[in-house]
């Protein structure tokens, strides 16, 4: 590892990682051992699978590299448990993690406690150097599968005809009605500065802090609401080839994609759409962000919104790098009142109209942005295996930023680079329109 990475020893790193380990126990808590052994599709995983994969990554980069005389749990698991980590050895098959029945359940669990106890006794002595950053990224790669944990509990449910819930719908009323009326922020441009600013941990691909040049701009004060993406499906949207780029209208076609994925015809009230969600089956909410569409839909649908508006700019998705810039400055309040993990909703909710600035910028979904994913000037991965964590997925992807209701609010900060291909959409990613200013 380099330099950039070996930061100080947080001062509570032994709380940090029992309150970290423990979300993960929590978010399976609810469900069955069948729950957590299926696999549903090749780009999910099984629940059991993402609480040994964590583990196998402090007992493979920590325990092994820095406990004298550390011996494995199980030395089997050391490939079973890997997923592309080329430097530390061969893994089992991505697609074939849904047929690992055994070790079962209750093994992985007392896999997680002989880990965490050792992990207890290290962290409660002096670290070697760069044990401590060492631990802080464990600790960070664990909230990003609790994301995945419950993306692809989402997932898997969906493909019940019982529409099964993950959790009850919580006590408290959720707000009904329309989308906040959509404003446009103006961003005046120039030159600015994104990436990470030094400030904490950061992944490798958020290196180094550069100068960016940006046109005068506008970023849309809101997602795009359900609301908003019934008219583009009410007005043919997925069935006109103006606004989908060659692979996506193919993808559209051999797909048969007709609307945002967990969407079903049948709903109540004027929509006729349901939603499933973590909360099971529910109505859709007009004022809730649209969740889990692709780039390929994101990038139509802001082609179909400039036509629908031809006197303005045309709208299209925001650069990253316009994002971030915004973001910066609003940051800390946008995490403070983001929709995030920690409130408990486990879907995108509607935002109140504060009439200013941009609103839920931290939470409720991943904004698909223009850009793709790609090496920043300067970047440097990581060295060891370590180092195969960003930078050889640098192909093929687009990045979205800005958090969701399944992301850790500790987690998140302005320059955080999540990425995806082009037709994923089981994750919680959405939508922010953007224009040019005349």
């Amino acid at each position: 590892m380099n330099a950039r990475l070996d930061l100080p020893p947080h001062p509570a790193l032994a709380d940090r990682y029992g309150a970290v380990r423990s979300q993960s126990l929590a978010l399976a808590a609810p469900l069955s051992e069948a729950d957590c052994q299926v696999q549903s599709m090749p780009d999910a995983s099984p629940v059991k699978w993402h609480l040994a994969h964590t583990t196998w990554f402090f007992e493979t980069f920590v325990l092994a590299a820095h406990v004298a005389g550390h011996r494995p749990f199980d030395p089997a698991f050391k490939v079973l448990f890997n997923s592309y980590y080329n430097g530390v050895g061969a893994q089992h098959p991505r697609a074939q993690r849904g047929l690992v029945t055994r070790p079962d359940l209750a093994t992985v669990r007392a896999w997680r406690a002989a880990v965490d106890e050792q992990m207890a006794t290290l962290l409660s002595l002096p670290l070697p150097p760069g044990v401590a950053a060492l631990v802080e990224l464990g600790l960070q790669h664990e909230q990003q599968h609790q994301e995945l944990v419950l993306t692809d509990v989402l997932h898997l449910l969906s493909c019940n005809p019982l529409a099964p819930l993950y959790l009850p719908l919580p006590a408290a009323p959720v707000p009904a009605g329309p989308a906040a009326p959509l404003r446009w922020i103006g961003q005046p441009g120039g030159l600015v500065e994104i990436g990470d600013a030094a400030g904490g941990f950061a992944f490798d691909n958020e290196q180094p802090r550069h100068a960016q040049h940006l046109r005068p701009h506008a970023l849309a004060s809101r997602p795009v609401s359900q609301g908003d993406w019934t008219a583009f499906i009410a007005d043919g949207g997925y069935a006109d080839p103006r606004w989908w780029m060659s692979a996506g209208w193919d993808w559209v076609r051999q797909q048969q994609v007709a609307a945002p994925l967990h969407w079903r015809r049948g709903g109540p009230g004027p929509f006729d759409w349901q939603v499933f969600s973590l909360r099971g089956l529910q109505p859709l909410q007009a004022g809730a962000p649209v969740c889990h569409v692709s780039w390929f839909e994101a990038d139509a649908f802001a082609r179909w919104h400039a036509a629908q508006h031809p006197d303005s700019p045309p709208s299209r998705l925001p650069t990253e790098a316009e994002w971030e810039a915004a973001a910066q400055a609003a940051w800390p309040q946008a995490v403070a009142s983001g929709n995030l993990l920690e409130s408990g909703a486990l879907r995108p909710l509607p935002a109140a109209d504060t009439g200013d600035g941009l609103q839920q910028l931290a939470g409720d979904v991943w904004e698909w942005t223009a850009s793709p994913y790609t090496a920043y000037p300067g970047y440097r991965p990581w060295t060891g295996a370590v180092g195969e964590y960003n930078g050889k997925f640098m192909v093929n992807q687009m990045v979205l930023r800005g958090g969701s209701c399944a992301t850790p609010r500790s987690h998140l900060r302005p320059s955080y680079r999540n990425f995806f291909p082009t037709d994923a959409r089981w994750q919680f990613s959405g939508v922010r329109l953007a224009r040019d200013c005349n």
